[in-house]
């Protein structure tokens, strides 16, 4: 039986068309100009190597660069969040449909992750948060990452559904026997995942893994 529901934050509870994610991103290049002075022909690359090694560009920076990581998750999150999202009836009412806890694990801070939550009207529904503290600076999908969630949470894999947009986060969750969501535009069906589709339809998929 499903006794949580695993949710990451950004561009999974609001789409990427909201463009805030996209905003994080342009100030995660600004970070890496302004204050360590790489060229910004560089910086594309040198994120993407660092998010295809370590899952984020701050696990990299850490390793390589030692920067002051609340340094960092300082200047990437000063976003205005209500400039980008707005309440979500729907989503809301999907969420108070469903009696499993609900939690968010995210390799961003407590911090973001409640004014997201607060912008879309989500927040009273989300109790617990599992931020980039909380997992020790473990970030999807290094499986020490999920091994942390479960603990702390506590439960075992199959207790949870993961729900994500991003296909890597959520195969690392599979691996970790939790049942798995990819939400978000992704063309044609992925192997590795249990349900495809809109959060919407939890209620549907929950009630096929508790049946």
């Amino acid at each position: 039986m499903v006794r949580f529901l695993v949710f990451d934050l950004d561009e999974t509870l609001y789409p990427a068309q909201a463009g805030l994610f996209h905003e994080i991103g342009r100030r995660i290049h600004l970070y890496l100009q302004e204050r360590l002075g790489i060229p910004p022909e560089q910086v594309p690359q040198l994120r993407q190597s660092y998010y295809e090694r370590y899952g984020t560009t701050l696990r990299g920076l850490q390793i390589h660069h030692r920067v002051d990581p609340e340094d960092y998750l300082s200047f990437v999150h000063d976003v205005d969040v209500s400039a980008y999202l707005r309440p979500d009836p729907a989503l809301e009412a999907v969420l108070a449909s469903l009696p499993q806890e609900k939690v968010i694990f995210t390799n961003a801070t407590t911090a973001h992750a409640r004014q997201v939550l607060q912008a879309l009207g989500l927040d009273h529904h989300f109790r617990r948060i599992f931020d980039i503290h909380s997992l020790r600076f473990h970030c999807k999908p290094d499986p020490e990452a999920y091994r942390i969630l479960l603990e702390l949470l506590p439960a075992r894999g199959p207790e949870c559904l993961l729900i994500e947009d991003n296909l890597r986060n959520l195969l690392a969750g599979k691996a970790a026997g939790m049942h798995t969501l990819l939400v978000g535009e992704t063309a044609g069906r992925q192997d590795g995942v249990d349900f495809q589709g809109s959060l919407l339809q939890l209620p549907e998929f929950v009630r096929s893994l508790d049946c």
